[in-house]
This record gives structure tokens, sequence and C-alpha cells, in this order.
């Protein structure tokens, strides 16, 4: 069921469509959008309790390349429809308090006011950051990212999930499991990774 919601973008998003689809018939003494923030909210709230417990670890080879792309000063940013607290709090709990200073900017939640698969979120950051789209890589795990990615022009890396290992990625540069360590290779699923097993700056620049 969830990785049906997970076709929707965006939490409260997700809820109002679950209502409509699977419970029309609910009813509620608080006004339908007001229930609908208030139990995102409390989304919100679990899952950081989750994070602080360690129970969410990040995926092989995004901490080593975050590091590798800081060391090089590379620019980085991040676009996505999650909520700007869960963001946060992901950051702090895996790579530190001061990793949110890492990123340029953070566009997240609702700060644009159409989510992915349209393609505002990456607009707002490419203005926002004054950098074209030829000059970008992106990391997307979602057919919906992907969309939203392609029709800016930005070439796309996707790292699959259980969720989204069966969907469409049509045009994006590369498809893989994980982002892979050096005693950890990625599955390469599509694409050309120039014998490399793990991605590197050096396989990103190739790309």
């Amino acid at each position: 069921m969830y990785g049906k919601l997970l076709t929707v973008a965006g939490g409260k998003e997700r809820i109002n469509f679950y209502i409509n689809q699977y419970q029309p018939k609910f009813s509620s003494s608080l006004p339908l959008p007001e229930l609908i923030s208030n139990l995102h909210k409390s989304k919100t709230n679990y899952y950081q309790k989750l994070l602080g417990t360690g129970a969410i670890p990040l995926r092989p080879g995004v901490k080593r390349l975050l590091q590798e792309a800081r060391t090089n000063k590379i620019r980085l940013a991040i676009a996505t429809t999650s909520a700007l607290p869960n963001v946060t709090a992901l950051l702090e709990h895996t790579l530190g308090k001061e990793s949110i200073s890492w990123f340029e900017i953070i566009a997240a939640g609702d700060i644009v006011p159409a989510k992915k698969p349209a393609p505002d979120i990456y607009y707002y950051v490419l203005e926002k950051m004054n950098i074209q789209p030829h000059n970008c890589i992106v990391f997307e795990d979602s057919h919906h990212g992907l969309q939203a990615a392609l029709q800016t022009g930005l070439k796309t890396i996707v790292t699959v999930n259980d969720y989204t290992r069966n969907q469409y990625f049509t045009g994006a540069t590369l498809v893989l499991n994980h982002l892979g360590e050096p005693e950890k290779p990625f599955t390469t699923l599509n694409g050309d990774t120039k014998g490399i097993t793990y991605c590197n700056l050096k396989l990103i620049q190739s790309l």
C-alpha cells in the first residue's frame, strides 16, 4: 500500500490522496486540511524520533561522496519534496549538525507549489544558485524525481530502492542499486560506468 501511495509526491498530498481514494466516507470534526496538517506533523515527529535512535542509516556511498565533493569544493544543494524538518533531522543525525552548512541551499517541502514530477523545485534551486543545468548532476531514487530533473535538463543518476526498483527510468544517465563503496561495489542497472565500481567524482565528471 505504501508503495502505491509513494506515486503521490509530498507527505500531505499523500495523506489527502489516501483519504480520497481509500476512505471516501471518512469524516472528522476538524476541517480536512487542518487534520492532514496535524497528521503530517505527527508523522514527522515519529520519523525524527526514529532518526535519533540510529534506526535510519545513510545508504552506501552517500557520506563518502559528500565528503569527496566538499574536499574538492563542489557546490552542493538539496531539492526534495520532503518536509524541511525531516531533511535537517536526517542530516544532523547521520552527518552531524554542521552538515546543514555543507549545502548552499536546501529546497524542501512546500517551498514551491507544484511538487515532483513537476520541475519547479529544480528550477528554483538553479535560479537561487545562478547555475546552468549542464554544470550539474542530480541524484534521484524515483520515477517522479527523474521526470522533474529531466524536464529541467539535468543529467541524473538514479539509485533505486525497494519501492522504486521496478519503475521506469528512461532518460537517466545511470541507474544503480546504490552509490557503492570501494569494498562494496554498486550494481549497474543501466548506463556506462566507465569500468568504475563505486560512484566518485571521477565517474561523475566523466558523465
